[in-house]
C-alpha cells in the first residue's frame, strides 16, 4: 500500500510534480470555473434569492415527485437491487467542475471501483448551475468507463435551474408544465423576476452525451431526487436538501417511514450533519430534524455521509444508548478544495480531536492556500509556507502533536504565525479567540470559494464501502493529480462499522 499524507509529504503529493494521465481524459477545450468570476456568481444567484424572498424548492420538488409517481415510479421510492450479502459501492461528492481537479480523481476512482456494484454522487453533480449542456464534460465523459450504475442526490447547484437537467438525466423525467404567474409585487413575483432559468436551447446535446455511458450495465433510473436503495443487508437512503439545506414536510414524512425497521441504514445527504467542528442537524419543515431520525435507535442508522463541503471529515459520535454513529463529510470529488486548516480543535458531540479525521490534513491545507495566495497576490516569499512549516504552526495553535512528522527541524517565526492568522487558521478555544474568529469568518466566506485549478496536489478524495452481513468497511482514498497516487491511490482514513 502506498504512503498516505499521514505517512510522508510525498504521500500527500508534495515534492517534484509528476502529473498523472488524467489530462488525457479531459476534453480538448476545458472551460475552468472560477468562483471569483462575477458571471459565475450571477448564474448561481438562486440560493441567495431563495433566502431573501422565500424558498420554492419544496413546492417544486413535490411537483417532480408527483410527476414521477404518476409515470409509474414506486410510491415508496425504494430501488431494490439483487445484490448478495457481500457487495461494495462508491461514494463521491461535489464532482462537477469539469476541470483538472475533477478529472484528477477519475483514474483512482475507476481503479478502486472497478469491482463495485454501483456508485452514488453525493451533492452538486454539475457546477455552476446544473445546466443540461454541462453534463457531457462534467458527468458522462469523466465516468464513461465506470461500468456500473450511478445514482445521485442533487446539491444546491443542481437546483439553480429548478432541477430540470438532473431529473432528465437520472430520472428520465420530462420538463414540468409551467405554473401560473405569481401575484404582481408579491415576494414570489419579485423572486421570479430575478430567478435564473435554463436557456431555451439548453440540453440539445444531451442525447449525444448519454451515449458515453450507454452500456446496459450502466443504466439506472431513480424514482426521484430522493430515494432509498435496498442492497444486500443494508438500506441506503439518499435525501435532497435543496437550495438551503433543509427538507420539506413531504420528504420528511417519507424519511421517517423508510427509516423504520431493523435493517441497518446509511444516510447520504447533500448537507452533512457534522462539519467543521459543528453539529448541523438539518431542520425539517413542520418540526424535527434529520439527525433526530438518524439517532433514533429503532431506525438503526450506522453512518451519515454528506457532501457540499469540499473535503473529507469523520466524526465518530457515541450516542446515549452506547452506539457509535459515523458522521462523514465526503465532498472532495472534484470542486475547489474547502480549507481544513480553519477547523478548530474538535470538541463536538462527544468527539474530541484524537478521534477526528480529515483530509487534507490541516497542515497540508494551510500550505496549499499559502502558496495559492502567494501566487495570486504576487507575494510568494511572504505568504508561501512549506508543508513542514504549516504542520508545525497548526500543531502549535491547536495544541496537538504534529499530524505528520516534519522532514527536519522547523523554527516557527513571526512571519509563519502571521500568515497562519491571515489565512484563517484555527486556534484552541481558550487561546486568543477575540482576533481569530473574525479573520476565520472573513477567510472562509470570501477567500476559500475560489477555483484551485492549477498544478497538483489537488487533495481530492472518494469513498469505497464494502458491505457484509457483519460490518461496513469505509475507506477514504486520495487523489492528488500526481502519478504516484494515481497508480496506487492511498487510503487516508479507514473505519469498520459493525452492523450486528
Amino acid at each position: 500500500m502506498s504512503d498516505s499524507s499521514r505517512d510522508t509529504a510525498q504521500g500527500a503529493g508534495w515534492g517534484a510534480h509528476d502529473p498523472g494521465t488524467y489530462g488525457q481524459l479531459m476534453p480538448a477545450e476545458t472551460k475552468k470555473i472560477s468562483w471569483l468570476d462575477p458571471r459565475m456568481l450571477w448564474a448561481a444567484r438562486n440560493g441567495v434569492l431563495a433566502s431573501w424572498f422565500g424558498d420554492p424548492t419544496g413546492r417544486t420538488r413535490g411537483r417532480w415527485v408527483e410527476q414521477r409517481t404518476a409515470a409509474g415510479a414506486p410510491a415508496d421510492k425504494v430501488i431494490r437491487r439483487p445484490e448478495p450479502d457481500r457487495f461494495s459501492f462508491m461514494v463521491i461528492g461535489d464532482t462537477g467542475e469539469g476541470d483538472d481537479p475533477q478529472y484528477a480523481a477519475v483514474p483512482g476512482f475507476l481503479k478502486v471501483g472497478q469491482d463495485t456494484s454501483f456508485a452514488v454522487l453525493a451533492s452538486d453533480v454539475i457546477y455552476p448551475a446544473g445546466s443540461a449542456d454541462d453534463y457531457d464534460g462534467k458527468f458522462f465523459r469523466p465516468y464513461r468507463d465506470y461500468r456500473a450504475p450511478i445514482y445521485a442526490i442533487p446539491g444546491n447547484h443542481d437546483w439553480y435551474e429548478d432541477l430540470g437537467a438532473f431529473m432528465r438525466v437520472f430520472c428520465d423525467a420530462p420538463p414540468l408544465p409551467a405554473e401560473p404567474a405569481p401575484r404582481p409585487s408579491s415576494r414570489a413575483w419579485l423572486r421570479s423576476r430575478l430567478w435564473h432559468r435554463p436557456r431555451q436551447s439548453d440540453g440539445q446535446r444531451l442525447d449525444d452525451a448519454r451515449a458515453l455511458r450507454g452500456r446496459a450495465s450502466q443504466q439506472a433510473v431513480q424514482p426521484g431526487p430522493y430515494w432509498a436503495i435496498d442492497s444486500g443487508p443494508v438500506r441506503i437512503i439518499g435525501i435532497d436538501t435543496g437550495l438551503l439545506g433543509t427538507l420539506d414536510a413531504e420528504q420528511g414524512a417519507w424519511l421517517r417511514e423508510v427509516a423504520r425497521g431493523p435493517r441497518p441504514k446509511i444516510l447520504i445527504t447533500g448537507s452533512p450533519l457534522y462539519v467543521d467542528g459543528e453539529h448541523q442537524p438539518c431542520p425539517i419543515e413542520g418540526g424535527g430534524t434529520v439527525d433526530e431520525i438518524v439517532r433514533d435507535p429503532e431506525n438503526r442508522f450506522v453512518a451519515a455521509i454528506g457532501g457540499d463541503i469540499h473535503n473529507y471529515q469523520r466524526y465518530p459520535v457515541t450516542l446515549p444508548d452506547g452506539r457509535t454513529l459515523q458522521y462523514v463529510v465526503a465532498g472532495g470529488g472534484g470542486a475547489f478544495m474547502h480549507a481544513t486548516h480553519t477547523i478548530p480543535r474538535v470538541s463536538v458531540g462527544g468527539v474530541e480531536e484524537a478521534g477526528f479525521r480529515c483530509y487534507p490534513l490541516r497542515g497540508d491545507s494551510l500550505a496549499f492556500y499559502s502558496r495559492l495566495y502567494g501566487r495570486r497576490l504576487r507575494m510568494r516569499r511572504f505568504f508561501s509556507l512549506t508543508e513542514d512549516e504549516a504542520t508545525a504552526v497548526i500543531a502549535e495553535r491547536l495544541g496537538i502533536p504534529p499530524t505528520r512528522g516534519p522532514g527536519g527541524p522547523v523554527r516557527i517565526t513571526r512571519r509563519i504565525r502571521l500568515v497562519a492568522t491571515l489565512l484563517g487558521t484555527a486556534r484552541r478555544p481558550d487561546r486568543g479567540t477575540r482576533f481569530r474568529l473574525p479573520v476565520r469568518k472573513i477567510y472562509t466566506s470570501l477567500f476559500s470559494p475560489s477555483s484551485a485549478t492549477y498544478s497538483p496536489p489537488f487533495f481530492k478524495c472518494f469513498l469505497r464501502l464494502d458491505v457484509s452481513p457483519q460490518s461496513v468497511r469505509l475507506r477514504c482514498y486520495a487523489a492528488t493529480g500526481n502519478r504516484a497516487q494515481e497508480l496506487d491511490p492511498p487510503v487516508e482514513d479507514e473505519v469498520t462499522i459493525a452492523l450486528a
